[in-house]
């Protein structure tokens, strides 16, 4: 299935000279956070096709006023044409009063919850998350650094493809490896079209 990836930074190339004939045969938008409302309902009325997202820490507004005409799956498994997509947005942090923002303790009971759901799926195909997993593409201070959770759903369920954001290219922190066991690391920052 091919896949737009999105996340943290608006594209102008699709934004601003949109061409439906550069995202012929996408099938889904994986949208992995901090994108402005408008955006996501731009891209979700200009390809036909379902826009899954996860929050990232910037998307306190999406409480209160959700992009229309996209699914947010945080905290959830949803099934697309057989691919089950299972999604954790929020990125570390030690402020529990903000919103998409968690400590590990925390972010290792959503995921536990979780992976109920998973395998109640019979399992997942792509691991949607805002944050990166601990050790494979993240930073090195506390508001970048990866969840180990992330790590665990990776080792247990060995999805074909993690996509993530949070950590922009331009931050120059280490690259995540292409290859997780089984799986496919993408960091989304801007957009990337993936085959799953």
């Amino acid at each position: 299935m091919k896949i737009l990836a999105v996340s943290d930074e608006e594209s102008r190339y699709i934004w601003d000279y949109f061409d439906r004939s550069a995202f012929e045969g996408v099938e889904l938008i994986l949208s992995c956070g901090d994108l402005c409302r408008d955006y996501l309902e731009f891209l979700a009325t200009m390809l036909p096709v379902p826009l899954f997202y996860v929050p990232g820490n910037h998307d306190k507004r999406f409480i209160v006023d959700p992009p229309g005409g996209c699914i947010n799956i945080d905290g959830r498994v949803e099934t697309y044409k057989g691919l089950r997509v299972c999604g954790l947005g929020g990125c570390m942090s030690n402020n529990p009063a903000a919103a998409y923002e968690y400590t590990e303790t925390v972010m290792a009971r959503r995921a536990q919850k979780l992976r109920r759901a998973a395998k109640r799926a019979g399992g997942i195909d792509i691991l949607l998350t805002h944050a990166p997993a601990s050790g494979l593409g993240d930073g090195d201070d506390t508001f970048h650094k990866g969840f180990s959770a992330f790590r665990r759903l990776l080792d247990e369920f060995q999805p074909k493809a993690h996509f993530f954001g949070h950590v922009h290219t331009s931050y120059g922190v280490r690259r995540a490896p292409e290859t997780y066991g089984e799986t496919r690391l993408i960091n989304a920052c801007g957009y990337k079209i993936v085959d799953v």
